[in-house]
C-alpha cells in the first residue's frame, strides 16, 4: 500500500515541480490555507478545553480549602 502512495506522491511532486511558479503557489495555498486554518481551530479548541478543565479544578480546590 505504501509503495503505491509513494509512487503517486512522486508523480504528483514531479508534476507540481514542472508547473509555472504562480500555478504552484495557487495549488499549494489551496491546500495549505484550509489545512492550517483547520489545525489552528483544532489547537484552539484543545487549549480552550484544557484551560476550562484547569479552571474548574482550581475553583474546586479553592472551595474545598474554604470548607476546612
Amino acid at each position: 500500500m505504501f509503495d503505491g502512495v509513494a509512487r503517486w506522491w512522486d508523480g504528483f511532486e514531479l508534476w507540481l515541480a514542472q508547473q509555472w511558479f504562480p500555478v504552484q503557489f495557487v495549488l499549494v495555498m489551496a491546500v495549505l490555507v484550509p489545512l492550517c486554518l483547520g489545525l489552528a481551530w483544532l489547537i484552539h479548541r484543545v487549549v480552550d478545553f484544557v484551560a476550562d478543565r484547569a479552571g474548574r479544578m482550581r475553583r474546586g480546590a479553592r472551595r474545598a480549602g474554604r470548607r476546612s
